[in-house]
């Protein structure tokens, strides 16, 4: 038993890091295996295809992210009955560096793999995402909706798919923003830090009123 949990968690991460540095297009079954030093039978004894293997490295996260997060959501909506944009994207701070204590750079990866489920049209994790945390992923739109009712509902799916694409962004070039602040205005940031610095720029872009 303890070989096969070896195994399925050696390919996991393989399939984890080559996912985020790669996208899910151009990482074969091949080269995680490769990577986790198992056959092919292992994947898909584990797994079954490599669709099943990309929600499940996805899910490792998933699983711990949508239920803190909606839970911080609703402790933000209970202290106040309209919470601001600002509040509601700040509330999900805390489950995001959560990630980094599970797992190193966790929070960076997370979000680069979910950017890499909307860059490369993966529709089956738009499936996987709806159909196991809808009821988390719920609350966040309504949460957000409420807190913008001058905005339609068809502008807020849009823009929040622009703030999934900012942030996705952002952390994949963390490093090199970090340095830059570092070097040209003595700013000595984390990925915390970065992550509070976009706060305000996604939410006056959710907010704006159309015309």
């Amino acid at each position: 038993m303890a070989n096969r949990f070896d195994t399925k968690t050696r390919i996991l991460d393989a399939a984890e890091r080559l996912f985020a540095e790669r996208g899910f297009s151009e990482t074969s079954l091949r080269l995680i295996t490769s990577k986790a030093e198992v056959n092919l039978a292992s994947v898909n004894y584990h797994f079954g295809s490599k669709k099943e293997l990309i929600r499940a490295v996805l899910a490792r996260y998933l699983d711990v992210f949508m239920p803190a997060a909606s839970h911080a959501i609703n402790a933000q909506r209970k202290q106040e009955q309209q919470a601001s944009l600002e509040e509601i994207f700040s509330s999900l701070v805390g489950p995001l560096l959560k990630l980094n204590q599970l797992w190193p750079d966790g929070t960076r990866t997370f979000l680069q793999l979910l950017g890499r489920g909307y860059i490369e049209s993966q529709g089956h994790l738009r499936w996987f995402i709806t159909s196991h945390y809808g009821e988390h992923l719920q609350t966040f739109v309504t949460a957000v909706s409420e807190s913008v009712p001058q905005v339609p509902p068809a502008d807020v799916f849009w823009r929040l798919h622009f703030t999934l694409g900012t942030v996705v962004f952002t952390m994949a070039s963390a490093d090199a923003l970090m340095e830059i602040a570092t070097a040209d205005f003595d700013e000595h940031n984390d990925i915390e830090a970065v992550i509070r610095k976009v706060i305000p720029y996604i939410s006056a872009g959710v907010a704006v009123a159309g015309k």
